[in-house]
């Protein structure tokens, strides 16, 4: 079936670099972009022990990008690995050559070569950058990519970026043969906390004939906050009673969390780089590849704030602590007493958008379902009915995709080159937010609507790394685009 030609593809990648073999497209290089991003490796301290992983890194050492809107994203990608590379630039809408995926945008750009990209930026929001070639994003090949735009009319504020990430030093190769070879203990390492069980139509059954619920693939070694563990967690100085912007983003490959504000209550104000009404609370879930702007005000008292992001229906935990000036600061275990929440959809239901799309009817509704299971670790896409095919649309359409998950797992589906509004859950309609990422929970099922006003041929998947790279990919073809 195509679907299983896909993933075969992708799987023969990821082993023997067989997409990296593409010819790069060239430039003359006629001028110097006005950023110059590095993938390269860097040198971590992961629990005392050292790491060497990837990287997104400026000539000035910095980790990440900054922009504006109304500026071209003008940006070189120089590849400094020994292995081929392509970067995605996450929650943007650039042309559709300039997205970043191998084998759908441009081939890999080989090492000790470059690229450069030119493009408007006309959408602000909190983004992030990450590689789309094999299991690299689980090597950390992933980094901030914060637009801001300077005609908002908001008052400054402090800015503090928590970018999550799961981290092992087994190689991904490593942890992905385990799983499609049935592995799970090995992926699991220490038994996990993931119920394993088979596929939807197979065992994992629970007492009282109930199946259960797959929640994590794989136990990895290290939760991490800005590069850090809760071991030696990064301390953010701050002012007593002043009010921060937490821009949080989730880069890890295969976990979700769940933000704790702990004492804090905070204003959610944004997800996935779009304005939402403001949502006041202390715990907010945070799918693979989404996106949390959460506006705090320090207390007066010049308090230690932590603020933590729970491992899904386990205990481990990351985060960075907010500190005023001689704030005393204890010290925070890395597991905890008791598991992070598993996510659904209770805060979906609760989120609008800051203000409503234009009204219009919608021109074609397309069923989605998601398929697979943890027993063959075989994952991917039905559309209407049809296993693997791509999804072909017309540009000016509006165009709804009805998400059927039929698995026992969650996954986060994320679009290229559009953001969606979330219209049902599980049938019901909703005035959901606009979004890039939805999660879809365990055999539910969420309606999103999008306006098909970016030509190309766009990667739609499961945020999950090893999900995707098992075949839960497909592309949304417009017509007409070769």
């Amino acid at each position: 079936m195509i679907h299983l030609n896909r993933r075969q593809f992708l799987l023969t990648s990821i082993a023997t670099g067989a997409v990296g073999a593409l010819t790069p497209l060239r430039r003359a290089f006629a001028a110097t972009p006005a950023t110059i991003i590095r993938a390269g490796t860097r040198t971590l301290d992961i629990a005392g022990r050292a790491a060497t992983v990837y990287g997104l890194t400026r000539p000035d050492g910095g980790h990440g990008l900054e922009a504006r809107t109304g500026d071209a994203f003008d940006v070189r990608l120089e590849n400094t690995l020994t292995e081929p590379t392509l970067i995605h630039w996450h929650g943007l809408t650039p042309p559709w050559r300039q997205d970043g995926v191998p084998g759908i945008t441009q081939p890999p750009i080989q090492p000790g070569d470059a690229y450069d990209y030119h493009f408007p930026l006309n959408r602000s929001g909190t983004h992030w950058m990450h590689s789309h070639l094999g299991l690299q994003e689980q090597n950390l090949l992933a980094a901030p990519l914060i637009i801001r735009d300077p005609a908002n009319g908001t008052p400054e504020m402090r800015e503090v970026v928590m970018m999550l990430h799961d981290f092992s030093f087994a190689p991904p190769s490593q942890l992905m043969e385990a799983l499609t070879a049935g592995g799970h203990d090995m992926a699991m390492g220490h038994g996990g906390h993931g119920m394993m069980g088979g596929d939807m139509m197979g065992g994992g059954m629970m007492g009282g004939g109930m199946m259960a619920m797959d929640i994590n693939d794989i136990d990895h070694d290290a939760y991490l906050a800005n590069d850090r563990t809760l071991d030696d967690p990064e301390v953010v100085a701050v002012e007593a009673g002043s009010d921060i912007r937490l821009r949080i983003i989730n880069g890890a490959a295969s976990t979700n969390f769940t933000i704790d504000l702990g004492a804090l209550e905070g204003n959610l104000v944004a997800v996935d780089g779009n304005p939402v009404a403001p949502l006041r609370g202390r715990q907010f879930p945070i799918a693979m590849a989404q996106r949390l702007d959460i506006v705090l005000t320090m207390p007066a008292e010049r308090a230690a704030c932590p603020i933590l992001a729970l491992r899904e229906g386990a205990p481990e935990r990351t985060g960075l602590i907010l500190a005023p000036r001689g704030a005393a600061i204890d010290r925070l275990p890395p597991i905890g007493e008791e598991d992070g929440p598993v996510l659904d959809l209770a805060l979906e239901r609760q989120l609008s958008p800051a203000g409503p799309p234009p009204e219009r009817p919608i021109d074609r509704t397309i069923t989605v379902d998601l398929t697979g299971g943890m027993g063959s670790y075989v994952w991917g896409l039905a559309i209407d009915g049809r296993d693997g095919e791509a999804i072909g649309v017309e540009e000016g359409e509006r165009v709804a995709f009805h998400i059927r998950n039929r698995t026992m797992m969650s996954h986060p589906m994320h679009l290229h080159g559009h953001h969606f509004k979330v219209t049902a859950i599980g049938g019901r309609e909703i005035d959901g937010p606009m979004r890039d990422t939805v999660l879809v929970p365990a055999m539910e099922s969420v309606t999103v609507v999008f306006d098909a006003d970016n030509p190309g041929r766009w990667a739609f998947h499961c945020h999950n790394l090893y999900h995707m790279a098992a075949g839960m990919m497909t592309t949304v073809d417009y017509q007409g685009v070769g």
